[in-house]
């Protein structure tokens, strides 16, 4: 009896859970609802917005918003099959292509289908509109195009993404300029850092080897794969290393190549060239009047033409090239007071008159001088400078740094300075921003001579006149 029950109740039990599992229909959800109420709301996509453009946003977005490169692949073969008129108000973009035609297309399973449109429904790209048994298929008219009915993947819910993916787009594309930004910093600090080295080796400078058994660590190459932080990390060690070789090379080398680079009258030295590129508002040439050059008229009603180095200029331009005679000394009146104060007064810079360094100028740097129906002054002598300072390879920074320690006046007959050295028959400085860095590191340390300097080049320009004149006159002439 007890068998005879037991096999009663194996015939007619129910299993329920294999029912809900094989049951006709699309299970629903809060989210599905959602997507279809969305479908049903669409007005249309936005003047001058085509279904490729939001396709595009995808593709861009990619893994940030979710999208393998699969499911990018399978949205791709849907897009084809819907048309503008489709994404109009009124209408939806449905493809009813069956699953088991798309599978063949794409050389994968139904069921790999299946599988990539749930993870597009769950990114927000599709929903769908199903038939009682889930059935894909449709009509179009045949004079407008328009869908008729249809029954199959729904891709309305990808126009409500456009401008969640803008965004992700937006974010990736800061990403990568901080990225790129970061690692062209790395790379000009790695270039610096070569450049001292090397040249700390030329000149046996203490310490050169341990520099670069330090920078082997910190010089690992570049991959995309690298993160932003990562990159920052490296750049903050480079910086680091930089500063540490710099300051080595700038203490322990600079009065050596000065002595040996420089003649006596303006003996200047040889420094690391600074090429940064940082944006600096043009040369800091405001007018300051705490550091502008004050010059005394000598009571003449008439003011000398300069000396231009042989060269005349045009004739419409030489009323304009007039600078006023100048006292030898004491025109300089600085308001600086404390550290900076004494810098400039020991450089002498307030022994110079504008005609004396208009004198010591070369031609190339008075070809520079703006044009303008007044006397000259230092300004413009400051405007030819940040002018031909591109020529000699002088950074903005480098240029910054001068004006911060010199004034912008100071800065300019530093540059004029570094133009003659660069042009000298003999031992011409092959590295003018180098050059240029030395003088002002000798400035910061109280040994820079400006004065003497200019004096010097005048001297030589004298002697030199003078030899030719004599050269040229006759045997007679000259007993």
């Amino acid at each position: 009896m007890k068998i005879f029950a037991k096999k009663i109740m194996e015939h007619t039990s129910y299993n329920f859970s294999a029912e809900k599992q094989s049951r006709g229909g699309r299970i629903s959800s809060s989210r599905l609802r959602e997507t279809i109420d969305q479908s049903q709301d669409f007005e249309g996509l936005e003047e001058n917005v085509k279904p490729f453009d939001l396709l595009k946003l995808v593709k861009r977005a990619g893994k940030a918003a979710g999208f393998t490169s699969r499911m990018i692949q399978l949205l791709d073969y849907y897009m084809m099959f819907s048309r503008e008129s489709d994404w109009q108000e009124g209408s939806q973009p449905i493809v009813y292509q069956s699953i088991y035609k798309t599978a063949m297309d794409l050389n994968v399973s139904d069921r790999q289908i299946q599988k990539l449109e749930k993870q597009l429904f769950e990114v927000g790209a599709l929903t769908w509109n199903d038939s009682g048994n889930c059935k894909r298929y449709g009509q179009r008219c045949a004079k407008t195009g328009r869908i008729i009915y249809a029954y199959g993947v729904d891709l309305t819910p990808l126009a409500y993404l456009k401008g969640k993916l803008e965004d992700i787009i937006d974010e990736q594309e800061l990403y990568k300029a901080a990225w790129m930004e970061t690692k062209r910093q790395v790379s000009w600090h790695r270039g610096q850092i070569k450049s001292i080295l090397a040249e700390m080796d030329d000149l046996d400078i203490r310490g050169q080897g341990a520099f670069e058994t330090v920078y082997e660590e910190i010089a690992v190459p570049y991959r995309a794969s690298m993160s932003l932080e990562t990159l920052r990390t490296m750049l903050a060690e480079h910086k680091k290393l930089y500063q540490q070789v710099l300051e080595v090379f700038a203490t322990d080398n600079n009065k050596a190549n000065l002595e040996k680079s420089s003649p006596k009258a303006d003996s200047l030295g040889v420094h690391i060239q600074n090429t940064i590129q940082e944006k600096f508002n043009k040369l800091n040439t405001s007018r300051d009047t705490s550091h502008c050059l004050q010059e005394e008229r000598n009571g003449s009603t008439e003011d000398k033409e300069v000396t231009t180095g042989g060269t005349e200029r045009p004739e419409k331009a030489k009323g304009r090239i007039q600078a006023s005679q100048s006292k030898p000394a004491g025109h300089l009146k600085t308001q600086e007071s404390g550290s900076r104060g004494d810098l400039i007064l020991k450089t002498g810079l307030q022994h110079i008159t504008v005609k004396q360094i208009l004198n010591a100028a070369s031609q190339r740097f008075k070809d520079h001088i703006p044009l303008e129906h007044r006397a000259m002054n230092m300004e413009d002598v400051v405007e030819a400078a940040y002018a031909l300072r591109p020529a000699l390879h002088i950074s903005q920074k480098s240029w910054a740094n001068a004006c911060q320690i010199l004034t912008k006046y100071g800065a300019a007959v530093c540059l004029l300075l570094v133009d003659q050295a660069a042009q000298r028959t003999e031992n011409p400085v092959r590295n003018p921003a180098a050059y240029f860095n030395t003088m002002i590191a000798r400035a910061r340390a109280g040994e820079l001579y400006l004065h003497k300097s200019i004096f010097g080049l005048l001297k030589r320009e004298t002697e030199a006149q003078a030899a030719n004149d004599t050269s040229e006159k006759s045997p007679l002439e000259r007993s």
